[in-house]
């Protein structure tokens, strides 16, 4: 479940018994802004988590990229080409088994990591710093 989803969740039942609370409409208001304001707190922090979270991530994919091995700076687009040999024999039907669904779950998995992990290499520096300006 992503940070956001679990503060809508978390803030949505306040706001709701809030308005269900025999006060003053005045009181309400007040009540809400407040509840709103620590959503908007809670919202950033999750923010900066995910920022830090990918910033480590484009760490790691940038530190195998520069490593002195050869196994270390390649591993990953090997990986990545074999998946690509194992789905297109499956696909034609040159393998004597069909691949798992666990071996499509971890080829989404793998290719959704990898380009998500070179996406925010590129672009957490340019997010983060529009973010300090702002």
């Amino acid at each position: 479940m992503s940070g956001w989803k679990f503060l809508s969740g978390l803030v949505s039942p306040i706001t709701n018994l809030v308005d269900e609370l025999h006060t003053s409409e005045d009181e309400r208001l007040q009540v809400k802004a407040r509840i709103f304001e620590m959503q908007t707190l809670m919202a950033d922090k999750v923010m900066d988590y995910e920022t830090q979270l990918m910033q480590a991530q484009a760490q790691v994919i940038t530190a195998e990229a520069q490593g002195s091995s050869w196994l270390q700076r390649n591993w990953r687009p090997i990986t990545m080409l074999t998946f690509l040999v194992l789905v297109v024999a499956d696909t034609f039907g040159w393998t004597t088994f069909r691949l798992a669904d666990e071996a499509w779950t971890l080829l989404q998995l793998g290719l959704g990591g990898y380009v998500i992990g070179r996406s925010a290499e590129k672009i957490v520096p340019k997010v983060t710093e529009i973010m300090r300006k702002d």
